[in-house]
């Protein structure tokens, strides 16, 4: 008996077994959880511009937290409209206090 192989990607099928799950990135990365957890401590859970050494965080981190639902846009700064100014959300605090992934 020979096995059919299939393939889709770079993962490899054979008839009549599941496929692989794909991880799945359920917590934030130590960038993300550290800028999260920074919201924890101020008035409406606002969340830093510039980090610890008044360096602006990344926008991919900002815009791959929002996009998962821990922060939220909260209003557009009139002098600098570039800045996205933003605030956690429930989920955020929740993920804010999770460690970071592995």
């Amino acid at each position: 008996m020979t096995k059919i192989e299939k393939t889709c990607g770079n993962v490899v099928m054979f008839p009549g077994k599941k496929a692989p799950r794909r991880q799945t990135q359920s917590g934030p990365t130590a960038g993300q959880r550290e800028w999260l957890a920074r919201g924890l401590s101020q008035p409406g859970g606002k969340l830093p511009l510039f980090d610890r050494e008044g360096q602006p965080y990344p926008q991919r981190t900002i815009r791959s937290c929002i996009a998962k639902g821990w922060a939220e846009p909260w209003f557009s700064n009139p002098l600098k409209r570039d800045w996205l100014v933003c605030r956690l959300t429930d989920a955020g605090r929740s993920a804010a206090r999770k460690g970071p992934r592995s």
